[in-house]
């Protein structure tokens, strides 16, 4: 592979990212506003830190993607065109709701780690160290989420 294929494929994949963590923001902070039930309060928190976090998440990897001389998506349909985390809305119910975003926190971590393999093709070393960040991020999430639904 012509090392200008590698680039293109690791801008495409941190376009792919940045696109499916969009829409997990969304979702996550769709939820915190959303949920009810008599453990609204520690769900209520715990989207919201979610949320926050990966909303951080998303100028850095657009960053990224302009470090590599190309131009990081902003338009909704640009992002619902790129994403490949899908949802439906779910009940109020706090347990469903981190039970999908978990499912969705799942996705969101294999994306990252392709988003990874690609940097590492390319020989990007900070962006590996970046990826490597926010999939120890996710990883979290998803422990934190499935100790949530039990």
């Amino acid at each position: 592979m012509l090392l200008g294929d590698v680039m293109e494929s690791l801008v495409k994949s941190l376009k792919v990212l940045v696109s499916d963590v969009v829409t997990f923001y969304f979702m996550a902070h769709g939820y915190h506003w959303n949920v009810e039930g008599p453990d609204f309060s520690q769900y209520h928190s715990l989207f919201s830190d979610i949320y926050e976090d990966a909303y951080g998440s998303i100028d850095p990897i657009a960053e990224n993607i302009r470090k590599l001389d190309d131009y990081a998506p902003f338009s909704l349909q640009k992002f619902l065109d790129l994403r490949t985390l899908e949802f439906k809305d779910v009940q109020t119910n706090p347990k469903a709701m981190a039970k999908s975003l978990l499912t969705a926190n799942e996705s969101v971590i294999q994306t990252l780690k392709k988003s990874f393999t690609e940097a590492e093709k390319a020989d990007e070393q900070g962006i590996m160290n970046f990826l490597a960040d926010r999939i120890d991020h996710h990883q979290k999430w998803s422990w934190q989420l499935k100790a949530s639904t039990k």
